[in-house]
């Protein structure tokens, strides 16, 4: 017996998994990918504060609290987020590529000296980081805790980029000498990946709840 109409029943396993498979389009993704190239130029020269709680407010006013971090790593995630891998890695390449040969959008500069810098590291870093948090952001359907999950492996990916970068600084030799000295590797470690690390954590949270609010209101 043949129906009038065609039934399409989709199983919840065959749904999840259809969604687990599916790829951000190619004009989200480049939308995207220029979204992410500005908001990690803009995000390099604002600070992260906080503030004390709102209820004390009409009564001691507001006080910020400056976090020693900027938003730039926040920007790179949730580009990730919002535009998946493809989107993550176009706009951190064209980033890079920007600071090293044409303006000076990275904190101390830019140019391609800038290699000498003990934070390039971090920076190309931003790459497999903005890859890694954006393929696992589109795994699943999103959640608050499932995005920043991906936020937080893409960090965990540019802190090790940056320290690895270190260690190789310390080998590199360049005028017959290092740029950074064996005996200070350690000190410079901590510097760039301890101390900012609780802050970054903080900003991660604000990532993932960002990203969540914003795919629920561009429904996907």
């Amino acid at each position: 017996m043949k129906l009038p109409f065609q039934v399409n029943i989709k199983l919840p396993n065959q749904q999840k998994l259809a969604f687990a498979q599916g790829k951000v389009s190619f004009l989200n993704e480049l939308i995207w990918s220029l979204i992410g190239l500005l908001l990690t130029v803009l995000s390099t020269f604002v600070e992260v504060f906080i503030t004390n709680p709102p209820w004390l407010w009409p009564q001691s006013g507001i006080y910020p609290q400056p976090l020693g971090i900027n938003y730039q790593i926040g920007a790179v995630l949730l580009t990730g987020c919002l535009g998946g891998k493809n989107a993550g890695v176009l706009s951190q390449v064209a980033y890079i590529l920007l600071g090293l040969f044409w303006l000076p959008v990275f904190s101390q500069g830019g140019g391609l000296e800038y290699f000498r810098e003990p934070s390039f590291g971090y920076i190309l870093g931003f790459i497999p980081g903005a890859g890694v948090c954006g393929w696992l952001a589109f795994r699943q359907r999103p959640r608050i805790e499932s995005l920043a999950f991906s936020s937080l492996a893409g960090l965990v990916v540019i802190h090790l980029s940056g320290l690895i970068y270190l260690a190789g600084l310390s080998f590199l030799k360049v005028d017959g000498s290092t740029l950074i000295s064996p005996e200070r590797l350690g000190e410079m470690m901590i510097s760039y990946s301890g101390f900012p690390l609780l802050s970054q954590l903080v900003l991660i949270c604000l990532v993932g709840l960002m990203a969540f609010v914003l795919r629920k209101i561009l429904f996907y």
